[in-house]
């Protein structure tokens, strides 16, 4: 499955209202989404009562606009090809795209969606952006399983690419060096005999 059925749901949820039934407490703001129910944000406290023991993320805010950590996200959707900010020395990503003026020239890299300027080489500025390119294009996935297939296959094809180099490289080297071959069977020397001197001459 290339889209999970609660991503368009998170994606159109509206955080940070304050929840009716706690929002007198001091974390009584909707800033929680569950992957399981795929309803509406909810406060911590409802967490506590109402989604214990379900898959829950948190949703963080960045110059009004909702962010999700990455470590909390990779757990559940591939983000490949999704530009990534270091914000609060925490890594996050943008759940969706945000109005910016049309890049200027010299912008080496931009989203193939909205034409957003990006930092590094990405195709989305967003996880909005990147459903919108699996619509579009069908050509990226957020299954995780997928990943881990292409991550599988890679290694198999890196690991027979390696074995075949050995095998070559094993072959050159009998190719350049030949066996040597045994050396001859020693002979025993003979012992040279006591030497003699001639007689003197009278």
């Amino acid at each position: 499955m290339a889209v999970p059925p609660w991503l368009e749901s998170l994606l159109s949820t509206a955080f940070f209202t304050v929840c009716t039934t706690h929002g007198d407490a001091a974390r009584g703001e909707c800033n929680m989404y569950c992957l399981d129910c795929k309803g509406d944000a909810f406060c911590f406290y409802c967490r506590s009562s109402k989604h214990k023991d379900h898959q829950v993320i948190q949703i963080r805010r960045s110059s009004y606009h909702d962010v999700v950590r990455v470590t909390e996200i990779q757990k559940v959707l591939d983000i490949s090809g999704v530009q990534t900010y270091v914000i609060n020395s925490a890594r996050v990503l943008f759940l969706n795209e945000r109005p910016q003026p049309k890049s200027g020239k010299g912008v080496a890299h931009i989203c193939e969606i909205c034409g957003r300027s990006l930092l590094d080489p990405f195709r989305f500025c967003s996880l909005g952006c990147k459903l919108v390119g699996i619509k579009r294009n069908g050509n990226a996935s957020f299954s995780l399983e997928a990943k881990n297939e292409v991550v599988v296959m890679d290694r198999t094809r890196r690991e027979s690419i390696s074995k075949e180099e050995e095998e070559l490289r094993e072959g050159s080297q009998q190719d350049i060096y030949p066996p040597t071959p045994p050396p001859p069977p020693s002979s025993a020397r003979r012992r040279k005999g006591i030497p003699h001197r001639a007689p003197f001459g009278s």
